[in-house]
């Protein structure tokens, strides 16, 4: 469990209940009847994702409401927050690493970094397989479940998961960069990095601009051509969005959330708060 002063709810998670590697894989189905009872927010300190290949009912992260489609695939980075309502009938995959199991691997340590998907953006959340995808994709989520089962080598079984990841790369980089400017997208990509470093921090999107060597009109171009949102509104979501996970720790009082966040006074940061959500930090909480 958090203490007080984390973000909320669950800090860690057993990543394998029978050994004490850093991957686990699992029949979804089994994994939710194991964890029955983690069916209310909570987040991990590792990388997670899902790939149904059935199912109904939906899942929440970060406070979005997807509802699960076949074939399926979500992530999620640490930190994030999620929650389930499944239906029962759910078939498919579930994964959870470590965010060092690559470390000792590949020579370049942010790796991982070029995989969109596991940056917890929200727009790269929810990936849709390609009919033409999905056999080779189960395929080598199969080749890991059985290189598991045999406690076989664990380089194997990281260039399995590697290939994996290059392989949902290929398919989601389709979508996502079909017509794209190759420039615009680094630029893009490299001012939602900032924002996650800074966010708490700096709120003009003219500073983020600067660091970009772009002006802030172009800057919020950009965003716009990308989700539709300018960069003072992605600025603005991402901190109402930790401000959320925050409140989810029913142990900090809003003067300590504003202070995390960087607020000048409380009653700034719940008039900031309401202004977004129509509704004040209290009032959240609540509703939770």
């Amino acid at each position: 469990m958090s203490s007080k002063n984390t973000i909320p709810i669950i800090d860690s998670c057993s990543l394998d209940l029978n050994n004490k590697t850093t991957i686990h894989i699992d029949d979804l189905k089994d994994y939710v009847i194991k964890h029955h009872d983690m069916v209310f927010p909570h987040k991990h300190n590792f990388f997670h994702f899902v790939l149904f290949t059935k199912g109904s009912g939906s899942h929440i992260i970060d406070f979005n409401n997807y509802e699960i489609i076949p074939y399926q695939i979500y992530f999620m980075a640490p930190g994030q927050v999620h929650t389930w309502n499944f239906a029962g009938d759910e078939e498919g995959y579930v994964v959870n690493f470590s965010a060092d199991y690559f470390q000792s691997f590949l020579l370049r340590t942010d790796y991982l970094d070029r995989f969109s998907y596991l940056q917890g953006k929200i727009e790269h959340l929810i990936f849709q397989l390609a009919e033409q995808a999905r056999n080779q994709a189960t395929s080598i989520l199969d080749q890991i479940l059985s290189a598991k089962a045999g406690k076989l080598s664990e380089d194997y079984i990281r260039a399995l998961l590697l290939q994996f990841l290059l392989y949902i790369e290929i398919w989601s980089e389709k979508e996502q960069q079909e017509g794209s400017n190759p420039y615009n997208h680094k630029i893009f990509n490299s001012f939602q990095q900032l924002v996650e470093q800074q966010f708490k921090s700096t709120r003009l999107p003219s500073v983020y601009a600067d660091q970009l060597f772009i002006t802030p009109n172009h800057l919020n171009a950009i965003c716009k051509s990308y989700i539709g949102q300018s960069a003072g509104e992605i600025i603005r979501n991402r901190i109402i969005l930790e401000a959320k996970r925050l409140l989810i720790n029913k142990n900090l009082n809003i003067t300590e959330i504003a202070n995390e966040l960087q607020f000048k006074d409380n009653s700034y940061f719940t008039k900031f708060f309401k202004k977004s959500t129509g509704l004040t930090p209290e009032e959240f909480r609540k509703q939770l």
